[in-house]
Formats: C-alpha cells, sequence, structure tokens
C-alpha cells in the first residue's frame, strides 16, 4: 500500500515538472575575455618565466658558494693538520 502511494507521488511529480527549455541567452562567440584578457594572462606568463629564471640563478649560487666553503674548510683542515705542533719538541 505504502509503495502503491509512493509510486503514485512519484509519477505525478514527475508529470507536474515541465521540462527545462533553453532560454535565449546571449551569443557565446560575444563572451570572449578579449585583448584585456590576453595581455592580462601573457603579462602573468612572462612574470612566471622571469621568477623562475632568478630563481634558478640563485639557487646556482647559493650551491656554488656552499661548494667553495666546503673546499676552503677542507683545505685549512688538511693545512692545520700538516703543520708542526710546537708543544711536541722535546
Amino acid at each position: 500500500m505504502i509503495a502503491a502511494a509512493l509510486l503514485r507521488a512519484s509519477l505525478y511529480f514527475a508529470a507536474a515538472t515541465p521540462s527545462p527549455t533553453p532560454s535565449s541567452g546571449p551569443d557565446p562567440n560575444d563572451i570572449t575575455p578579449g585583448v584585456v584578457g590576453f595581455l592580462v594572462t601573457f603579462a602573468i606568463a612572462v612574470v612566471v618565466v622571469l621568477l623562475v629564471i632568478d630563481m634558478t640563478r640563485r639557487i646556482r649560487r647559493v650551491r656554488y658558494r656552499a661548494e667553495i666553503a666546503e673546499k676552503l674548510d677542507a683545505e685549512q683542515a688538511r693545512a692545520a693538520d700538516d703543520r708542526p705542533e710546537d708543544d711536541e719538541r722535546p
């Protein structure tokens, strides 16, 4: 009994709701970002490329400085090991 009532109600509501019809809106070809949108997108792309180039340069510079610092520390340690100690004299 409940199933039959639910079936009748669903058929009633399905028949009562009209199917949507497409409305005549603006032409999709008229709605474009235009020249301003292209220029903004192009400017953002140029800025991103320049930032990536700058970041790569800075990372490379930091890496080279670290390598040079390691070489200098190794040379100083080697020079300290090669030095004769004054305390070892008899």
